[in-house]
Formats: structure tokens, sequence, C-alpha cells
């Protein structure tokens, strides 16, 4: 018998020609067993592959699956935003193609979310396949401190992967918020969540599309400065204490130079160079910081679209004809 909802898979793509084939096997294999009824969206940043006509020839084969491609390559949290707001589905799981979260686990986390009316399932990493040291350390540290100075607590090891009812979405879509961090818009919504632990695979091909160690760094940073002011007052206690600490300093020198008036010889410091080194290089670390929230202060107030569509394609106009889905 089949099911008395409909469930949306949101999937961001870019340069996965390789992966999307694969993916739709085992992703619509879990649907029909189950009997879901199901839509499966796939949003395309514009990729020099050919991922746009494999994505329109999987379309031709199943009419549950659709295509939102941009005008431009606007990125992954871009993309992904623009799936949940399109999504039609009382509930939505999302995922990436290239099967690194396993879609066999979704229908568990239909389950809990079912039997447990959690309004958030989010699958957590027990194990992590096919990613080094550095970028497990840099992602180790990163929900450390995000969890530490953020003002949400964003469960440690966890990614994209994850359902969240319509309730969720109808909350999501009031954001007008330019740089999405979808873990941390996701936990600031409150509401029942509960976590499944899975091992994590590795890539079924191709490359990630993103730096590994830089590209993390980077998501951490955004996740933090999104979620947290405490980074500025970090800045103003420690430009308190270099502050008290240059007053001492040149309180030393005055009187230095009274007692060398007075032929008193004291010790002379000799690391002042080093002492100005480090503090022009601090003065340029604390105003880079401040530059990374004046430049997304700068971004919400010119309140332009996360992103652009270029066309959006489904069973009906996949040949170039019909009426596109747009809303």
């Amino acid at each position: 018998m089949k099911s008395d909802f409909l469930l949306s898979v949101v999937v961001p793509v870019y340069k996965e020609e390789g992966n999307i084939v694969p993916f739709l096997e085992r992703c619509v294999k879990v649907m029909e067993e189950n009997e879901y009824c199901y839509e499966i969206i796939f949003c395309l940043d514009p990729s020099p592959d050919r991922s746009y006509e494999v994505i329109c020839e999987s379309i031709r084969k199943n009419k549950n699956i659709r295509l939102i491609q941009f005008s431009r390559r606007f990125g992954q949290p871009s993309a992904t935003y623009a799936g949940i707001c399109a999504c039609r589905g009382d509930a939505c799981i999302v995922t990436d193609v290239d099967l690194q979260d396993p879609p066999e686990l979704m229908k568990e986390m239909v389950d809990r979310w079912q039997k447990n009316g959690s309004d958030v399932v989010y699958a957590q990493r027990k194990t992590r396949a096919g990613e080094t040291l550095i970028k497990k350390i840099v992602a180790h540290s990163g929900y450390a401190l995000i969890n530490h100075m953020g003002d949400v607590d964003i469960p440690v090891n966890t990614g994209d992967f994850r359902l969240i009812d319509r309730v969720i979405i109808e909350e999501l879509k009031k954001s007008k918020e330019h740089h999405g961090f979808l873990r941390g818009m996701v936990a600031f919504t409150g509401f029942k969540q509960e976590a499944i632990l899975y091992d994590r695979d590795a890539r079924h091909s191709g490359k990630g599309n993103y730096n590994r160690f830089f590209g993390s760094l980077r998501i951490g940073l955004n996740g933090l400065i999104c979620y947290s002011t405490k980074p500025l007052e970090f800045v103003t206690v420690f430009g308190g204490l270099f502050t008290g600490a240059g007053g001492l300093f040149l309180l030393y020198y005055i009187v230095e130079s009274i007692l060398r008036l007075c032929s008193v010889s004291i010790p002379h410091i000799p690391f002042t160079v080093v002492l100005l080194l480090l503090l022009g290089g601090i003065n340029f670390l604390f105003i880079g910081l401040l530059g990374e929230y004046i430049g997304r202060i700068y971004e919400e107030v010119r309140q332009r679209p996360r992103y652009i569509v270029d066309r959006m394609v489904d069973a009906d106009n996949v040949d170039g004809t019909g009426k596109e889905w747009r809303e």
C-alpha cells in the first residue's frame, strides 16, 4: 500500500556526471521498495560535464525526477536552499549525489519521522571513510569551536544529510540570510530533533568540488560568524590586554629614561621590533575578522537573491515542450 505522504529528496549537483545514475538506482530502489510517493529534485549549478544531459535522460525514464538549473554557479548552500524552497513534500531529505551518504538510510529517517514524531532526523557520522586526517581534525575542531562560541548547538559530525518536516521547511523559507548554513539554520529552528548514527562511505567516483582543507575551514568560519558574535567580544578583550601590556611597556621606558638621566643603568628590552611586528600582525588579523562581519552585513543589506534560476525541467518539458514548473 502506498504511503499517504509525499517525500522530497533534494540533491545539489555540480560536476557529478558519473555519480547521478548510480545514485538514482539506489535512491529510487528505496522509494519503490517502501512504496513512497516521492520526488527527486536535482539542483544543478551549470557544469562543464554532462550532468545536465544525464539528469534529463533520467527524467525521461522517471517522471518523479525534476531539475532546477541556475544561471551560474551559486554554490552548494544556495543550491540546497533552492531545492528546499521548491520542494512540495510533507518532508524533505537533503543529501549529496556522491553516495558518501547511503540512500538506504532514508528509510530509517522516514520511520523515525513517522513513529517518533521527530521534526528533524539528522545523520551523525561514526566514521568518515575517504577523508584525510587533516580534514577530520579541522572538522572536529570546527564543531567544537562553533558549539563553544555559537548561539545554537550544532550536533558534531553531521553534514546536510537529514530529513526535515514541512514545519521546518516553512520556517527555513522565511529566512532572508544570504549566507545560508543549513546545519545552523535547522538547529536554530528548534523543534524535536534526533540523530541516526552511520558510517560514511567514500565517494563513489570523481573528486570533491571544494578544497579539502580550506573548504572545510571556510564552512566552519561561515558557521561561526553566522551564529555567534563572540569573536568580536574576543577581539575587544584581546585588544584590551595588549593595550594594557603596551601601557606597561610605555611606563617602563619612561622610568628607564628618567633613571638613565640620573646615571642609573637598568636592563634594556631588545625585542621592541619583534613586539611591533607581533602587534601589527594581530591588528591585521582582527581587521580581517571585522571585515568578515562587515562583508556579510554588506551582502545582507544589498538583498540580492541567493540564486537565480535559469530553467526548471520535469517530465512535461524535458524535450523543450510544455510548461516549466516555476512558482
